[in-house]
């Protein structure tokens, strides 16, 4: 029913804001620091609007069944490289699903889509510009299908972008996956700046669901 997806966007609301609240009050402010790398888009970025890109992409309007895979949540503050937090930042995330397929027209992989599940999802930061949304940890998959060798490890895709900065595209990747050593994508970060783009879990204190810390900095335009 479509008010149990209304219910679930309180509810997300609700814990963004106890979340970033706590992460704020446990981080306190970045001091100044370099950019985030940035990543290659990829060629899966949505290209058709959606019906829904709000911040729960583990359940769409109308269905009872959520995505398939692990929920996980993400939560960050977006800043500037003085450390200073970004109000009103657009951030723009998209995945693959639990079985590593993007639900694009463009995608070669014959893994099955997900019918429940999102796969974007567009938000802006607080005041404190914090941001997050929840999903499911995305599958890995063969780069055979785009001609090429090896695996790309989970990910998730970001654009930040916000007036006065430069825009930014790059992916988060989660600490503790195997699958990160022979990644060709995040190889092409330097190496000291890499542990920017892998985030770790904590479980959530309201949810008790794995909850993924991704700060993002942008440098000035």
């Amino acid at each position: 029913m479509s008010s149990s997806k209304n219910y679930s966007r309180r509810e997300i609301t609700k814990q963004i804001g106890v979340a970033a609240g706590l992460s704020l009050a446990t981080r306190g402010f970045a001091m100044t620091g370099p950019a985030t790398p940035a990543q290659v888009e990829g060629p899966f970025h949505p290209v058709h609007p959606n019906a829904e890109t709000d911040t729960d992409l583990t359940l769409l309007a109308g269905h009872t069944q959520r995505a398939t895979g692990e929920t996980v949540l993400v939560r960050g503050i977006v800043r500037d490289t003085e450390g200073k937090p970004l109000f009103n930042a657009l951030v723009d995330v998209w995945q693959a699903n639990h079985h590593g397929r993007y639900s694009h027209s463009e995608d070669p992989n014959p893994a099955p889509l997900d019918p429940h599940f999102q796969g974007w999802g567009l938000m802006t930061t607080g005041r404190e510009g914090n941001y997050g949304f929840k999903t499911i940890k995305p599958g890995p998959y063969p780069l055979k299908f785009l001609g090429e060798g090896g695996w790309r490890c989970q990910h998730i895709h970001f654009k930040v972008s916000c007036l006065g900065y430069q825009s930014l595209t790059t992916q988060m990747y989660f600490h503790g996956d195997p699958l990160i050593e022979q990644d060709l994508e995040i190889a092409k970060a330097p190496k000291v700046l890499r542990p920017l783009l892998i985030a770790s879990s904590v479980p959530d204190e309201a949810t008790g669901l794995p909850q993924y810390a991704f700060d993002v900095s942008l440098a000035p335009a």
